[in-house]
């Protein structure tokens, strides 16, 4: 076992989307610190790197799911996992963020000393036979909102007897075969959307594919290229084409997200009408494609040119909607009766939500409990000095909300610096109303509402979860007296000891 120590002023756990983009916004704003950026894996990505099943893709346009500061340029606007690692990639060595990367660093414990002022963050190093410890002035928190080690699978009354494969896509191995299988996808996310029209693709593809759902999705086609963006490139140059292409797609986002909450009827009339022109006659739009939620309850699915709907009429795929009694040898018998015979079943039955890489936290030795928590703009952990942490959009592309995130960071190191403190903590006000964090009803988040923190309902103690009105709240001075700040050596017990001007 080998020991290290290493120092830092920001500590970025994290290299997925979210990680690389706080990287090179912190350090553009603080070139005299020192920054490191971890991650837990031996390559960076993230998600776009741990999933590898077929057609994994984007749900967002790459337009407002890319960086602002760094211009998507390839002609798909839905994009399949290699091409966002690969602009991944392209941003880590552009912005020279490889010299601060450390793969294949776990953190697995990180607690904070107000005598010192200082996070100490202990490594596990490469597969576990190294040990580090960072110290840290400053953590950033870029993990993901679930577990990577694992997704969420139900037991299923007779799986064992199933002869065939059982697959979660989260761990699906990167060279499995499954072509001229009989595939049921249990499921009817985003995830089990893709998979449908990737798996009967090209010479390998499966002899049929079928979705069991047990409620149904909202399904909107979107198309892979656009075509506007396509002529604002050549109309006004890479950069600038790209930033109208954004803002283009964030307000056509946000109209139609509020246009569907606010008029839920109308919403669920025009997306069955979507989806009746799409369908073969066979399959009845009002039992597999009208679910009893109202739109965006739950994400909505999206499929690029409509080739989900186009598995469909190709004759090789099915939906069915239906309850599962038990697995069987050959398959799936269903609680109507049927069988669904089945060479692999895919359990895309969701993920399993985690704050913070799975870390637990203590201040001063005392444990962090995050449901007890409130976060400071969505971002800042009370109770918990110098963390944030990146919380994106369930409504919009995640990582709108990077920018706002850092520049907050960014605000608050600066008061740091500037006055010679050492600690920032949020505190609450006593009488706060809180509500919940998040507010889409898909089960893992349902789920995980127990663990979860919540939001006040009085800024700056709450966060909305679209980017035009979320991007209001960042307007302004962001620090405020909700925010105590103290210097090591005045630092007292609860960490009020000195407070932002108001």
């Amino acid at each position: 076992m080998k020991d290290a120590t290493e120092s830092a002023d920001i500590v970025i756990i994290g290299a997925g989307i979210s990680g690389i983009g706080a990287a090179r916004h912190l350090m553009a704003d603080f070139p005299g610190k020192k920054v490191l950026l971890l991650e837990s894996r031996d390559s960076i990505g993230g998600t776009w790197d741990l999933f590898r099943y077929p057609g994994v893709r984007s749900d967002s346009d790459l337009h407002t799911y890319a960086y602002e500061f760094k211009p998507w340029r390839h002609r798909s606007a839905i994009a399949e996992a290699p091409l966002i690692r690969e602009y991944l990639d392209e941003t880590v060595t552009e912005f020279g963020l490889d010299k601060i990367l450390r793969l294949g660093h776990r953190v697995t414990s990180a607690d904070w000393s107000s005598a010192k002022a200082r996070w100490t963050l202990q490594v596990a190093v490469k597969d576990g036979t190294e040990r580090k410890t960072i110290k840290a002035g400053f953590v950033f928190s870029a993990t993901g909102y679930y577990r990577y080690d694992k997704g969420y699978t139900p037991h299923f009354e007779g799986q064992d007897d199933f002869q065939g494969d059982i697959l979660h896509p989260q761990q699906w191995p990167e060279d499995y075969d499954h072509s001229g299988k009989r595939v049921v996808i249990i499921g009817s996310g985003a995830t089990a959307v893709t998979m449908l029209p990737a798996m009967l693709m090209g010479d390998g593809g499966a002899a049929h594919v079928t979705m069991l759902q047990r409620t149904p999705s909202y399904i909107a086609s979107q198309p892979r290229v656009d075509n506007i963006a396509v002529k604002l490139t050549k109309l006004l140059g890479a950069k600038r084409g790209y930033s109208a292409t954004r803002l283009k797609n964030i307000w056509i986002d946000f109209l139609l997200v509020s246009t569907l909450r606010k008029f839920p009827d109308f919403g669920r009339k025009a997306l069955r009408k979507w989806a009746l022109k799409e369908l073969p006659v066979h399959i009845d739009v009002d039992t597999h494609f009208n679910p009893p939620y109202a739109p965006w309850d739950e994400r909505l699915c999206v499929t690029p040119d409509g080739e989900f709907f186009k598995a469909l009429r190709s004759g090789n795929a099915d939906v069915v909607t239906d309850r599962i009694d038990r697995f069987t040898e050959n398959g799936i018998l269903l609680q109507s009766g049927q069988e669904l015979e089945a060479d692999l079943i895919v359990t895309a039955t969701g993920l399993v939500m985690q704050m913070l890489g799975g870390i637990q936290p203590t201040v001063d030795g005392l444990p962090v409990k995050m449901s007890d928590a409130l976060l400071y703009r969505g971002a800042l952990i009370s109770g918990v000095p110098n963390w944030a942490m990146m919380l994106g959009y369930t409504k919009a592309s995640w990582t709108l909300r990077l920018s706002n995130v850092c520049r907050l960071v960014g605000d608050v190191l600066r008061r740091m610096d500037a006055n010679g403190y050492d600690i920032a903590v949020p505190v609450v006000p006593d009488g706060l109303a809180t509500t919940d964090l998040l507010d889409l009803t898909a089960g893992y988040m349902q789920r995980a509402k127990p663990e979860l923190p919540r939001q006040g309902t009085e800024l700056p103690w709450r966060m909305h979860t679209t980017f035009v009105k979320d991007n209001r709240l960042f307007k302004g001075k962001l620090v405020d007296r909700h925010i105590r700040f103290s210097a090591r050596t005045s630092a007292s017990a609860d960490l009020t000891s000195a407070a932002a001007d108001s």
